[in-house]
């Protein structure tokens, strides 16, 4: 039996202004630089090149005039193709927000740039405190081997015996390697668990016969569940001096090899920008990480050479279409966030005005009807964005919450219950904490309708223990 089925198939340049729409400006970035060596009948635009201060109007030449020009003779062909290149050149111009900087602005970005040091590896920081001990050339071969097996965390996962089976060598030799790395910095790398690190930190500060050493050697499990009082009941102390022994462990690093993490460094380009002018908030596109590209005049030579044949004009014809899709795609894109970014800040002016506690509830669908796109293009365009705003750097995606509707009528987004939830944490009693359930009262007082498993939930999400874990003794 057949049967006819509908299946949708997007022509590979929706699939390309799709995919534009989607990934962030560096990314983008590298996606026009290889359009660039791709295509030979595109260059980028100098930037200082002068630039025309003028809306653009989205409307764009239209590129599928082949068919209707394939019987024109080589001078008419050679006169359309320019004038569809000055065309997209004003096209360029008007729709680039690269704006001159002052040499004095140039200066500070370039301070900016030379400022930031290039980040060492773990590994690079242990090999170079390898360099100056004086170990025996085995064992500093096999000191390379355990550095190298040190994960992000700064820990040794691999057994020592497996390593001893892989590189056939002596488990005890192997021992000692491992005992040198566990003395350099930082203290605790090369510990195998948790407990390991702990204990080579308090040994390192001379506390290794300490009430701390022995709490962690012995109690790690119970310090961890905040079991205080059978931590005291063991050690023959009080609660209160096993509070403070808590205190002071909870100051030892869990993961010393943290501080070279590169996500610790992770830089974040801003791809919208809202500054207040006045009264009002101004959009601005920051799109100075991407490439502006043009048509370049390499068409014109090939077109005056020799081979003025059809295949070569239809070679430069496809060229150029390509290059004015990703011209056209790039403006899109940008139009869209720009579209976007305005309806998020018209509908989340409390926020921008008084902060994270006052974000309202907000769905991609009610932007999309503003907008006038899909729903799935507003989640695709705020995907891997981010907006620089008064009250800091956030996800465009931040500002989509779903919400409540207050006892006096009004909407406070998740967000802002979460940040309410936190608040009341952050004040309260730590001899007394706050159950789940007072703080559903608290909350229901301020006009909050909330269940104790949603408090629950977002607690969880904010990474807060629970009311007993969180008791001070």
């Amino acid at each position: 039996m057949q049967r006819l089925s509908l299946q949708q198939i997007l022509a590979p340049q929706l699939q390309q202004s799709l995919h534009l729409l989607q990934v962030s400006a560096l990314e983008l970035k590298s996606l026009v630089q290889e359009e660039l060596q791709q295509n030979p009948l595109l260059e980028e635009a100098p930037k200082d090149d002068p630039q025309v201060e003028v809306e653009a109007s989205g409307e764009t030449p239209d590129v599928a005039q082949s068919d209707a020009k394939a019987e024109l003779d080589f001078k008419e062909e050679f006169e359309v193709l320019s004038k569809l290149d000055e065309e997209w050149r004003e096209y360029f111009l008007a729709t680039s927000s690269v704006r001159g900087r002052s040499p004095e602005q140039e200066e500070q970005r370039q301070h900016f740039f030379d400022s930031i040091v290039e980040q060492k590896s773990l590994q690079q920081h242990l090999l170079e405190q390898l360099k100056f001990a004086e170990p025996s050339d085995e064992v500093r071969k096999l000191a390379e081997l355990i550095i190298g097996s040190i994960n992000e965390d700064g820990y040794l996962l691999t057994p020592l015996e497996e390593l001893a089976i892989s590189s056939g060598s002596e488990l005890g030799r192997l021992q000692e390697a491992l005992e040198l790395v566990q003395t350099f910095h930082p203290v605790g790398v090369g510990a195998r668990n948790l407990k390991e690190c702990l204990l080579i930190q308090l040994d390192r500060l001379g506390k290794s016969e300490s009430l701390e050493a022995v709490v962690v050697n012995l109690h790690l499990d119970d310090l961890a569940r905040k079991r205080y009082p059978e931590i005291a009941k063991a050690l023959g102390v009080t609660v209160e001096q096993v509070q403070a022994l808590a205190n002071f462990i909870s100051t030892l690093e869990p993961k010393p090899g943290r501080m070279f993490s590169a996500d610790e460094n992770q830089y974040v380009a801003a791809d919208v920008t809202v500054q207040r002018v006045g009264e009002e908030y101004v959009v601005l596109l920051n799109d100075e990480q991407i490439p502006h590209v043009r048509i370049s005049n390499t068409y014109k030579e090939l077109m005056a050479g020799e081979d003025k044949g059809g295949e070569a004009r239809e070679y430069i014809r496809d060229k150029i279409r390509a290059g004015k899709f990703l011209i056209k795609s790039i403006h899109q894109r940008q139009q869209t966030i720009y579209n976007i970014a305005k309806v998020i800040v018209e509908r989340q002016r409390e926020f921008f005005d008084k902060g994270i506690a006052f974000l309202k509830p907000l769905t991609m669908a009610q932007v999309a009807e503003v907008v006038g796109v899909h729903e799935t293009t507003v989640s695709r365009a705020v995907a891997n964005k981010y907006m620089q705003t008064p009250q800091g750097l956030f996800e465009m995606k931040y500002f989509f919450t779903p919400g409540f509707e207050t006892a006096g009528g009004g909407a406070l987004s998740n967000t802002s219950v979460k940040e309410q939830i936190a608040k009341l944490i952050e004040r309260e009693d730590p001899l007394k904490p706050l159950s789940d359930q007072e703080i559903v009262v608290i909350l229901k007082e301020q006009g909050i309708p909330i269940a104790r498993r949603t408090v629950a939930k977002y607690r969880n999400e904010l990474n807060i223990l629970p009311s007993n874990l969180r008791k001070k003794f």
